[in-house]
């Protein structure tokens, strides 16, 4: 590709960025347009923001590469990532807008009325939102490496310094603007080049697979991936039930009006992803035929318009695609970052705008050291160990919280610890230099077999054996969850007690 067309794209789409953030920072006044956008985002216009911010690097990157490397194997990875909303639709949107909490913490109390569960789910937020935020500054300077030869550092850092300039200045309702564009950039930036690339397939004789490769790439389980079965259906497990535990997510379903506009919003989402997801398989096949010797990384998306195009037009369509990358690191970036800085900014800082401004910057520099320190593996699979804690944790508090009243503190309390700290320990250890092959690296590699049912299975049984500890107003809690918005209960803003 040519550098100065990558290196024009990757600075238009920042300026871009900044300058739609600034119209959002004119309407920015107040505490809850910073945290929920004064819950005021129409269904589309959130939809749209979700796809921005859910369709990561992993996304744009990451799923091609793998496919490439692994063959139909990887085809669940989009497959979970889109059917998560669907579970989370039925199970937690509506409710979750209901409680009236502006993060995942506040919902915790509220619930189970007690400040230790809340300040363990400000942990757990802070640490999936870390883990998340981590491979995408990985992926911008690997990004920027291909394009220009720059050092790693230098594309992470300029993805942090703008999403910190955004979220700062204006919160959740700057950014939202901003990831409503970048998913309509994303999927462009996929799909113009990708008519060309099977345009030119076409013209080259649609070239095939060689009979061995397609015996062992094109079949489910045979790509050679060792516990191929574990890991499928593991990775199955995390990325449905994952979804609904990511606070970047869950964070931007507190932005709806209400709890219809909610159901609306995941219906949206689940249009925009799955046609989006249509196009990463896509590369992934034509890699495997036009550049197979990129199989274990990242880059087949933005190699193939250069190599089976080539010329100006290919240098065009090679900047286009790298325009959509930088989109996807930002738009991911920011949501994350406005998550974990709503929970820093209210349970450790005194909370208000001046505390989420000064916790949007510790949420974006401790990950990017994080990302410089970390050996890198590929982005898909750092953000699959984040669905995989995520689905240990929090789905298990919010399936049992909403739709189970018997859900005590003690028992919110021991299957966090048990989920979450399972699910923790091993991403330390599969980023960290532990076990990558055999049965340990595969149960490490992909942890949600085990861990969701220890988490979900913790939880019942300590409730059940402390049922002293069910919360004084659970009956009012789960009215207030369940109650259709037409019967007009009042729903105000939900506030935390003091400590």
């Amino acid at each position: 590709m040519n550098a100065a067309y990558g290196v024009t794209a990757v600075v238009l789409v920042m300026l871009a960025a900044v300058l739609i953030g600034t119209f959002g920072v004119r309407l920015s006044r107040t505490t809850s347009d910073f945290y929920v956008a004064s819950r005021t985002v129409s269904p589309l216009w959130n939809a749209s923001a979700i796809g921005g911010e859910y369709l990561s690097a992993a996304s744009f990157l990451g799923v091609a590469g793998l496919i490439l490397t692994y063959g139909a194997d990887m085809l669940w990875l989009p497959v979970g990532w889109t059917g998560g909303y669907l579970v989370l639709l039925v199970l937690v949107s509506a409710p979750l807008r209901r409680s009236g909490a502006y993060t995942l913490p506040d919902f915790a109390e509220a619930r189970l009325e007690s400040m230790a569960v809340r300040r363990l789910a400000g942990v757990l937020v802070v640490l999936i939102g870390w883990l998340y935020l981590m491979p995408q500054f990985q992926s911008a300077g690997l990004v920027l490496r291909a394009i220009t030869g720059a050092p790693e550092w230098i594309g992470g850092s300029l993805v942090a310094v703008v999403v910190a300039v955004n979220v700062v200045s204006g919160g959740m309702r700057s950014i939202t603007f901003v990831q409503a564009f970048q998913y309509w950039l994303k999927l462009t930036a996929l799909a113009v080049p990708v008519v060309f690339l099977l345009v030119a397939w076409r013209a080259d004789g649609a070239p095939g697979l060689s009979a061995g490769d397609a015996a062992t790439w094109a079949l489910p389980l045979a790509s050679g991936k060792e516990y191929g079965l574990y890991s499928t259906y593991s990775l199955i497990l995390a990325t449905f039930l994952g979804t609904m535990g990511l606070p970047h997510v869950l964070v931007r379903f507190y932005t709806n009006p209400d709890g219809r506009a909610a159901r609306r919003t995941t219906l949206v989402v689940l249009t925009l992803l799955g046609v989006f997801y249509l196009l990463p398989a896509v590369y992934g096949a034509l890699g495997r035929v036009y550049v197979p010797e990129l199989a274990g990384g990242d880059t087949v998306v933005l190699a193939l318009p250069g190599r089976v195009i080539g010329g100006v037009a290919g240098d065009l369509l090679g900047a286009l695609v790298t325009a959509g990358a930088f989109a996807a690191f930002l738009s991911t970036s920011s949501g994350l970052t406005v998550s974990v800085a709503g929970v820093i900014g209210q349970d450790i800082l005194r909370g208000g705008v001046r505390s989420f401004r000064a916790a949007a910057v510790v949420a974006v520099v401790v990950p990017l050291g994080l990302a410089t320190w970390a050996r890198t593996l590929p982005v898909a699979d750092v953000v699959g160990l984040a669905f995989a804690v995520a689905a240990s944790s929090f789905c298990p508090l919010l399936v049992l919280g909403i739709w189970w009243r018997r859900l005590t503190s003690a028992g919110a309390m021991a299957g966090l610890l048990a989920g979450g700290g399972l699910g923790c320990g091993a991403v330390l250890l599969t980023i960290g230099g532990g076990p990558h092959t055999g049965l340990a690296g595969a149960l490490l590699a992909q942890p949600a077999a085990w861990t969701v049912p220890v988490a979900f299975g913790v939880m019942i049984v300590v409730s059940l054996l402390t049922p002293g500890r069910i919360p004084p107003g659970v009956a009012r809690t789960m009215v207030r969850l369940h109650t259709p918005e037409t019967l007009n209960l009042d729903r105000g803003d939900w506030r935390p007690r003091s400590p």
